[in-house]
């Protein structure tokens, strides 16, 4: 079976490489174009095109797939299948209906929820505490076509979106190769999404990034470990934006063991910062990163920047 793979970040990686190690004939790749990043603007290809090279697989990068300019190129490689994996690109009907078996997704949830852009984030600013990975048969929908194998996993308490994001990257390529091992046993049974079940999971920006400290603590930790790496938690101290990278609850703190009265009210003991939240419930941060610095654990933090008595953390 001769199979196109089509992705573009770490997430799509790990199945392309388990494709690679199970025996499967890749015969081209599609990526998004390199960009430039960091403050130099260097031209930085995607992941997976490092990956496809690094195996001498060719790779193919159209600015956009809704001119036709992948056609000719699928009509040379005559794939009998097409994989997605966080492609971040929208496929044309003909390129859905060109391979023999259509073309199969790699989505980072258990859908019908969490469909979209940003599912591995979103799941963790709800305080869902199970997601996992679904393969499905693409539609022309956003994510609506029919389920094919699914697993799911817990998520962990603190666990952060980019820890989660590499274990679902992981349970991915596992539920991936499952897929196409029924499908060439002819034991794959597509399931009906239940659109009324949906929900959808829309792409992360800076605008979710200020923390409002009147919002229950639960919320906020939600928040924080949800936006960890990318865009990061924001909040205003001492006039300049401290990124929040890592946090907990702190059960064991109340205002009178604090002194707090107010949301944003700071307490610091013995390395340790706390930050009072709308409900009276505490959060501890346990990494930050001051602008124009390094992240950095709070003991380290506090070192170069005290608390001082009644001092209040702000929304951005």
């Amino acid at each position: 079976m001769k199979i196109v793979f089509m992705g573009t970040p770490d997430f799509a990686v790990r199945s392309l490489e388990r494709l690679i190690a199970e025996g499967y004939e890749i015969v081209g790749v599609f990526t998004q174009p390199d960009k430039p990043k960091g403050r130099k603007h260097v031209l930085t290809p995607p992941p997976i095109k490092e990956c496809a090279l690094l195996h001498g697989i060719p790779v193919y990068q159209p600015a956009s797939l809704k001119n036709g300019e992948a056609m000719p190129i699928l009509e040379e490689l005559q794939p009998d299948l097409i994989v997605v994996a966080a492609y971040g690109m929208i496929l044309r009907s003909d390129v859905l209906q060109f391979p023999k078996y259509g073309c199969i997704n790699v989505h980072g949830s258990l859908l019908p929820k969490y469909r979209g852009a940003a599912p591995i984030q979103r799941c963790i600013l709800d305080g869902e505490t199970e997601t996992g990975v679904t393969t499905m048969q693409m539609d022309e929908g956003l994510d609506t076509g029919d389920m094919l194998v699914a697993e799911a996993i817990s998520i962990g308490e603190n666990e952060t979106a980019g820890e989660l994001f590499d274990r679902l990257a992981v349970l991915g390529g596992n539920v991936l190769v499952k897929t196409l091992a029924a499908l060439e046993a002819g034991t794959l049974v597509p399931t009906p999404q239940d659109d009324a079940a949906s929900c959808y999971a829309k792409m992360l920006s800076k605008e979710d990034s200020p923390v409002d400290w009147t919002r229950a603590a639960q919320d906020i930790h939600n928040q924080i470990r949800g936006l960890s790496p990318w865009p990061g938690a924001v909040t205003m101290r001492d006039g300049a934006p401290l990124k929040l990278h890592r946090s907990v609850l702190a059960p064991d703190r109340t205002d009178e063991t604090t002194g707090c009265s107010a949301p944003g009210d700071l307490y610091a003991e013995k390395g340790r910062l706390f930050v009072r939240c709308g409900d009276s419930a505490y959060v501890e941060l346990l990494e930050v990163q001051p602008q124009g610095s390094r992240a950095m654990d709070t003991k380290s933090y506090l070192l170069g920047h005290p608390v001082e008595a009644g001092e209040r953390v702000a929304k951005l």
